[in-house]
């Protein structure tokens, strides 16, 4: 018997592994791993000293925000998987493949098909215009007040929400896992956060998210070559032999419950694949390589190894079907479902292929994986906090870096202090819907933006703030309205808005918005802008040109 996972206490949805029951449940209790609470320390450790060699480096904002752009094209491909990669990825997909088999493979290529789009589209011009954040391109001849805190606000809900889905996956993850009190992982992953950002800046963060890339795609691979040594090494075997074990039979092969109707599948892949080419964390890793060929290739080395992750992830969901199915070692016996719910078929499936000591490395790992993450969340958020709002718009640009570096590290404590509080608050609560509304508004404020800031010449200051505007509204409003919500959370009879996932409403409200509202702005204002393109076209392509977005 298998654990629906979408109704289940534990819920996984786009982006992060979240939990909704309060505590452990009876029977979900496993030992206390040595092993794993040995790694992760181990990791902490390591992790610690290299921010403590970071912030002997980290002097100016431009260190701060960018590593110095110094990081070379590999090395931030590398760090952006691992900023993408989060334990949803890990853990949640391989669960969804474990439970839904094809529902799975939808969440991998809808989080994939982002990249190229990035690659082509977004990568090399955003370098060329920006300096810290994706606001300093869509600033670049928009007026920066407006624009650019309607992008920081988008920016911070975003964080926010993700963050607070993060934190509660690691309470969640280390209660589960280590034995250790939900509180106190919460409290453990925030200052551990605190110390990487506020002193090691994007250096630290970026050699965390590479350390931590680097073993969570050596334990995939070694989970995924166990399981393919299982069957010869046939994926026509392992498809078939999975289809033999699970009770659906070949129903895995089918969409499921997540694509259940055409509207659903689209807005769905929709808010996966313009959510990942608006999300804030990512954008801002573009400034952390010198030249705009390096960011070029940062997109291209990131699209290979998440690409081949996902391949991992696939191959070890169907493994678990066929390695954990009616296997009472890893069930709970009161219910027959996997202890620790679904999402815990990766970990059961290490313990199995590998012992005790796998399972520690793969625990440790996940656990990793949420610290990185949630580093680069606290970053991104920091940097909208001082940069975008306190530098550019409270200051006019008059903050010197130093100045602006202060309010950075203050912005990161405050943050991180956040993130502890709602982690803890939100512990029994339904956050399924923050990470999905992280989602949507990323691909309905930021991307609209950043992409008409660029290709172009009739967007206005007005066109871009309130066009912006109407796609967060439209995207929380549904979100609220929807089934998530409206019946899950507000326990109401039938939701007003049928869908669940409002990304394809609310990103055509926000282009529509965008348009109709620059070309019926014909003031001065407005001419000087749509002048100004062929100036940001330039420098877009070169790097040369115009003064640039720090003008602003």
């Amino acid at each position: 018997m298998h654990q629906p996972l979408m109704s289940s206490r534990r819920i996984l949805t786009a982006g992060s592994l979240l939990w909704t029951g309060s505590a452990t449940a009876a029977g979900d209790a496993a030992p206390i791993n040595v092993v794993a609470i040995g790694m992760f320390l181990l990791f902490a450790l390591v992790t610690l000293g290299i921010t403590w060699w970071a912030a002997r480096r980290t002097r100016s904002a431009h260190d701060f925000y960018a590593a110095g752009g110094g990081i070379t094209g590999f090395q931030n491909g590398l760090a952006i998987a691992g900023d993408y990669m989060s334990a949803a990825s890990f853990l949640g997909i391989a669960g969804l493949v474990y439970t839904s088999g094809f529902d799975g493979l939808i969440y991998s290529i809808g989080f994939l098909v982002g990249w190229p789009l990035i690659m082509f589209l977004l990568a090399e011009r955003l370098r060329n215009l920006g300096r810290y954040t994706f606001a300093d391109a869509v600033s670049f001849r928009l007026q920066a007040g407006p624009v650019r805190s309607l992008s920081a606000c988008g920016t911070l809900v975003v964080v926010v929400f993700y963050l607070i889905a993060q934190m509660v996956g690691a309470g969640k993850l280390i209660e589960v896992l280590f034995g250790l009190d939900y509180s106190i992982a919460v409290v453990v992953v925030g200052v551990l956060m605190i110390i990487y950002v506020s002193f090691g800046g994007m250096l630290a963060t970026t050699w965390v998210q590479l350390i931590k890339a680097v073993l969570l795609l050596t334990g995939a691979s070694v989970m995924a070559i166990a399981v393919l040594a299982l069957v010869g090494f046939s994926f026509e075997a392992l498809i078939a032999r999975a289809v033999e074990r699970h009770p659906l039979g070949a129903r895995i092969l089918a969409p499921g419950p997540l694509v259940a109707d055409p509207v659903s599948a689209v807005s769905l892949g929709l808010a996966l694949m313009f959510g990942t080419a608006g999300l804030p964390h990512i954008l801002m890793r573009f400034f952390t390589v010198p030249d705009a060929r390096e960011a070029r290739r940062s997109v291209f080395y990131a699209t290979s190894f998440v690409a081949y992750f996902y391949l991992l992830i696939f191959i070890i969901g169907l493994g678990a079907v066929i390695v954990l199915t009616g296997e009472t070692r890893y069930t709970d016996a009161a219910t027959g479902l996997l202890r620790g719910g679904t999402n815990m078929a990766a970990i059961h499936l290490a313990q199995a292929v590998g012992g005790d000591i796998f399972l520690g490395f793969i625990s440790a790992v996940a656990f990793a994986t949420i610290l990185a993450v949630v580093s680069g969340l606290t970053l991104s958020g920091a940097s909208a906090l001082s940069h975008d709002l306190y530098a550019s718009v409270l200051r006019r640009g008059d903050a010197n870096p130093q100045e602006e570096l202060r309010v950075s590290r203050m912005a990161t404590i405050v943050l991180g202090a956040l993130a502890i509080v709602l982690g803890i608050q939100f512990e029994a609560q339904n956050v399924a819907y923050m990470v999905g509304l992280a989602f949507a508004i990323a691909a309905s404020v930021n991307f609209p933006i950043l992409f008409l800031s660029m290709y172009w010449r009739g967007l206005t200051t007005r066109g871009a703030a309130l066009g912006g505007f109407m796609g967060l509204v439209t995207a929380v409003t549904l979100m609220v309205l929807g089934p998530t919500v409206w019946v899950d959370v507000l326990k109401h009879a039938a939701p007003v808005f049928p869908y669940k996932h409002p990304a394809l409403f609310s990103i055509s409200v926000a282009f529509v918005s965008i348009w109709l509202f620059s070309i019926t702005d014909r003031g001065p204002r407005a001419q000087a802008e749509r002048a100004a393109f062929r100036d940001q076209y330039i420098r877009a392509q070169t790097g040369l040109g115009a003064a640039g977005a720090s003008r602003h």
